[in-house]
């Protein structure tokens, strides 16, 4: 059958929910300023990463009282040094609705051997949170990047919780609104939602978190780059920009271009307003054809960062293969680039739709 490609194309194609796409207007001659060839310790390295921590709490909003600490190792860093610091104190509850989950679970279960209480929802859909004993330290992913579905609200956690909740936010944070007295944990990377770069991870500490860290000690050693305390105290320089390893100055650079992007168009509330716009987009377009579907089953629980496409017309007998050929073809027309589905999720696609891709939307 002839087809007739549509004439509006997207003014930037970059669609991709790894490294995603960057703000609106970005160019290198914005990293004129870094501190190339100096170490991150002396003065200007120091308040170069001071000064990433401290409009990272501007703008998100976290308060004044919660520790906010540059690691390795991306959001996955982040999240597995709180595990392996903070877990086994109490009874363990792992939430998984997407692999990033899923991989949590196998982390603590066949690597820390503990005997967590596994909650799974499949792709599409999310635990019932209301079944969840927030008594015990629950682990759960606030933004599933693979399956298209989030945590709506923070109603189901209680504010008089014993245990800490831990939460994986790497493509919420500056997209979605997070609850900070209902987290004690939460982690992000710098390439999503403001499209920074990647290797960076964001690790944000309640106060109960750092009580934690301070009268536990978990029965197995820690590698060097996951310690967050010294003789039994939290090391506080992590959480002024002394960070623990090297980080890169030109991806710090970058993170300060983004923040300052982000306030200076209005911070927190314009950037959940632009995703949420994007997400519109995407949600008009599904409503107004019957041969695609979002994933997230309710509509409360869909994302709108990361959102995820199913095919639905009954005549594809081989779902895989359509959509590779559909993700191929749109790459090959240069309308869409890296807009295929998780290699783990089902058949689709998967739209960013961050703050920084409204560019790419054309909105």
């Amino acid at each position: 059958m002839a087809m007739t490609a549509p004439a509006q194309r997207p003014a930037n194609p970059r669609f991709s929910s790894g490294p995603c796409a960057k703000i609106p207007g970005y160019s290198l001659d914005m990293l004129a300023d870094a501190p190339l060839g100096r170490s991150h310790r002396a003065a200007v390295g120091k308040a170069k990463l001071k000064e990433a921590i401290d409009l990272t709490r501007e703008i998100l909003g976290v308060p004044a009282d919660y520790r906010i600490g540059i690691v390795p190792g991306s959001d996955t860093g982040a999240v597995e040094m709180a595990m392996w610091t903070m877990l086994g104190a109490r009874p363990v509850e792992m939430l998984a609705w997407e692999s990033f989950g899923e991989g949590w679970v196998t982390d603590v279960v066949k690597q820390l051997k503990l005997d967590a209480t596994v909650k799974k929802a499949p792709y599409g859909q999310i635990v019932d949170l209301t079944t969840v004993d927030f008594n015990a330290d629950v682990v759960f992913t606030w933004n599933g990047t693979t399956s298209g579905v989030r945590v709506p609200n923070g109603n189901a956690i209680p504010a008089d919780r014993q245990g800490l909740t831990i939460c994986d936010a790497t493509s919420a944070a500056f997209a979605m609104d997070l609850p900070w007295d209902k987290l004690d944990v939460v982690t992000f990377s710098w390439q999503k939602v403001l499209g920074g770069e990647g290797a960076h991870g964001m690790l944000i500490l309640s106060p109960r978190a750092v009580e934690r860290l301070e009268t536990y000690t978990p029965a197995w050693p820690l590698p060097k780059v996951f310690r967050l305390t010294s003789k039994g105290k939290i090391s506080e320089g992590i959480f002024v920009g002394e960070t623990i390893n090297t980080p890169s100055m030109l991806a710090v650079e970058d993170y300060l271009v983004t923040l300052k992007w982000a306030k200076a168009i209005g911070g927190q509330p314009a950037l959940i307003a632009r995703a949420e716009a994007n997400a519109q987009v995407i949600h008009d377009f599904v409503a107004a054809h019957d041969w695609i579907a979002n994933l997230a089953e309710d509509p409360a629980t869909a994302s709108t960062t990361s959102v995820c496409l199913k095919f639905t017309d009954p005549r594809i007998t081989d779902g895989a293969a359509f959509a590779k050929a559909v993700a191929k073809r749109l790459e090959k027309e240069g309308v869409a680039l890296d807009i295929g589905a998780y290699r783990d999720a089902p058949p689709g696609l998967r739209i960013w739709g961050g703050a920084d891709a409204v560019a790419a939307m054309g909105v």
